[in-house]
This record gives C-alpha cells, sequence and structure tokens, in this order.
C-alpha cells in the first residue's frame, strides 16, 4: 500500500479524530498543497447516483466542486438517480470521451463491474466515492474515499450492546437498497458486532427500507405485524431517514418510542433532533462535506502520482444524548 505524502482536509471534528486508514498509518490532517494546479489541468467524470435532488448530495456538490476547481479538475457530472442502468449508459459515454479518470458513486454495487472493466480496458483510472464496490472489483479501482461503511454499522451496534447491557432482548432491523453495496456493509457490519459483542439481541424480523422514510414505515409496521409489538424492544435502521419512519411506524400503533432501544447511522438534519429529543438513542455522524472534498483530493492525487492511501475512511463518531448538541458533529444534511 502507497504511503501517504499528500494529505487530505477532514473537516471540524474530523480533524481532530484524525483519518481512519484501512491498513495504514494515518494520513497528515493539513489542507494538501494544490500541487501545481492551474498549472495542470485534468478532465474528470463523476458518475454520481444522485445530486441537489437529495440532501446529502446537496451538501455534498459544492465541496466537491470547489475542491475540484481549486485543483485544477474539469468535472463532467451525472445524476443517474439510482437506477444501475441509467448509470452504465453514463458510464458508456464516460469512456467514450476519454477523459484523464473517472469518478464512480455506485448506484447498485453488484452491476458497475462492466463499466469498470470498460475503463480498465481504455486505460482510465477509477476512484470511488462515498460507497465502495464489491470486494471482487476492488482489482479495478485505484482507490476509494468515503465512509467506513463496515464500520459505521459496527458503531451503530455497540451504541445497541451497550444499551441492552447484558439484557436479553428482540429488535428489528430495517436495511438500505437492496444490493447497494453501503446498506451491504452496514447491515454486515451491525449483524456481525451484535453476534460478537451481544448475542443476548436477537434479530426478529428484517426488511429493506430502501433509503425512504413512507418504505422504512410500511416495512416496520408489516415486521410489527409479523413477530407481535409486544417482542419488539429495540430497531436498528441503517440511516436516519429510515429510522424516522421507524418511529412514525411506531407511533402509529401507539408505541411510545422513548423505553425502546433504537440506534440508526447519519445524524442528518432528521435523525439528530430525535436523538435530541430521546426517541433515536444513537446514531453515527457522517458528513457529506468531507466526502465530496475528498472525493476530489483523492482522484487529484492518483492524476499526479501524488503517494495516496488505497482506503480513505471518513472517521464514524458516534453520537448519543451526552454530544448530540456538540457543533463538531452539526447535523450537515
Amino acid at each position: 500500500m502507497r504511503n501517504s505524502r499528500i494529505t487530505f482536509s477532514a473537516l471540524g471534528l474530523m480533524a481532530a479524530a484524525g483519518l481512519v486508514l484501512s491498513g495504514c498509518a494515518a494520513a497528515d490532517t493539513e489542507t494538501p498543497d494544490a500541487g501545481g494546479s492551474g498549472e495542470e489541468t485534468f478532465e474528470v467524470y463523476a458518475l454520481l447516483p444522485q445530486g441537489t435532488d437529495q440532501p446529502y448530495g446537496t451538501t455534498y456538490l459544492p465541496p466537491f466542486e470547489e475542491a475540484a476547481a481549486e485543483l485544477g479538475l474539469n468535472l463532467t457530472i451525472t445524476n443517474s438517480q439510482y437506477d444501475a442502468d441509467a448509470q452504465a449508459s453514463e458510464c458508456e459515454v464516460a469512456v467514450a470521451a476519454q477523459p484523464d479518470l473517472i469518478i464512480l458513486w455506485p448506484a447498485v454495487g453488484d452491476t458497475v463491474r462492466p463499466c469498470l472493466a470498460a475503463a480498465n480496458a481504455a486505460g482510465i483510472p477509477v476512484t470511488v466515492t462515498n460507497s465502495d464496490v464489491n470486494p471482487e472489483d476492488k482489482d479495478l479501482t485505484e482507490a476509494y474515499s468515503g465512509p467506513d461503511t463496515y464500520g459505521q454499522g459496527v458503531s451503530s451496534a455497540e451504541i445497541m450492546c451497550d444499551l441492552a447491557d447484558g439484557e436479553e432482548f428482540g429488535i428489528l432491523v430495517v436495511n438500505g437498497l437492496t444490493g447497494n453495496s453501503t446498506a451491504i456493509n452496514r447491515n454486515a457490519g451491525f449483524v456481525d458486532t451484535v453476534e460478537a459483542n451481544c448475542p443476548n439481541v436477537t434479530i426478529l424480523a428484517e426488511q429493506p427500507g430502501n433509503w425512504n422514510k413512507d418504505d422504512s414505515q410500511i416495512a416496520v409496521s408489516e415486521m410489527l405485524t409479523a413477530v407481535g409489538p409486544e417482542n419488539v424492544d429495540g430497531i436498528y435502521a441503517a440511516d436516519d431517514t429510515m429510522v424516522a419512519g421507524a418511529i412514525d411506524a411506531l407511533k402509529a400503533r401507539g408505541i411510545d418510542p422513548e423505553p425502546l432501544y433504537i440506534t440508526s447511522i447519519g445524524n442528518t438534519f432528521l435523525g439528530n433532533p430525535l436523538v435530541v429529543s430521546g426517541e433515536l438513542d444513537g446514531t453515527v455522524f457522517q458528513s457529506s462535506s468531507w466526502d465530496g472534498e475528498n472525493a476530489a483530493r483523492l482522484a487529484h492525487a492518483v492524476l499526479t502520482g501524488a503517494d495516496y492511501e488505497e482506503n480513505l475512511f471518513m472517521p464514524s463518531v458516534k453520537v448519543t444524548a451526552e454530544n448530540a448538541d456538540d457543533p463538531s458533529v452539526a447535523p450537515e444534511w
């Protein structure tokens, strides 16, 4: 693995927490020199599954575009809206354009190999942002920057295990979009940690919530009917949007969410107030601005031949009632 000489900006608490790098030492936390940006420019296609049509994309894009402009990356940005076929078509256009590099945020993780193979055959390097590709496809990419999605699941499970404190209880699980690598990794991190650290917690049922509040409310309502509300002591949802739907499902049944053990991921504008109110026991901070900025900085490092880490992970900071009002974990999306 390459040793990091280039440095990556980690905003707010991220600078204090340090960059968690898979299998490697942490990078420096100072803002990197542009490395000659302005003298050399690069053509870069960014194949994204969302943009200003979603809250995360709305706050991801400005720091992404600002860092790219600083570093001399001329961006062509697409938005497939999580449509795998649309992203495949956008990839064909990108490869045909012969850019210097492609930044890929996979719409559906298990469908991107043809895109990666085409870019590889054309000699176009690919960096991945936000949601990593499947392990078997990693050899077709240069590097990844974004959340440690497995680690986020671990952190949410650790909150759940602390709440359980050895008590036997059953929970419902609301997963993300089926086939999405973030959903797969978060679920694996959560399940693995519960099995290892608190086997007294039993997963009674699980369904996808598709990153959608309404879908999640329906899913939790169906699971409550299937297992019996009296048997449900807690809920884990793979993001705050879905946990808000889960809490609405409880309320629709006349169930007070506060006595239940509920955890999530994101610490968003939707989730943070639920932590403050006590309806959500804990979530995991994710910075969209860190994500966008470092996607551009990693791409530039690859293009200029600077040393870089192959896995640049955003720290997974737990947010509970104790620190929910801390400015360093203030919601961004």
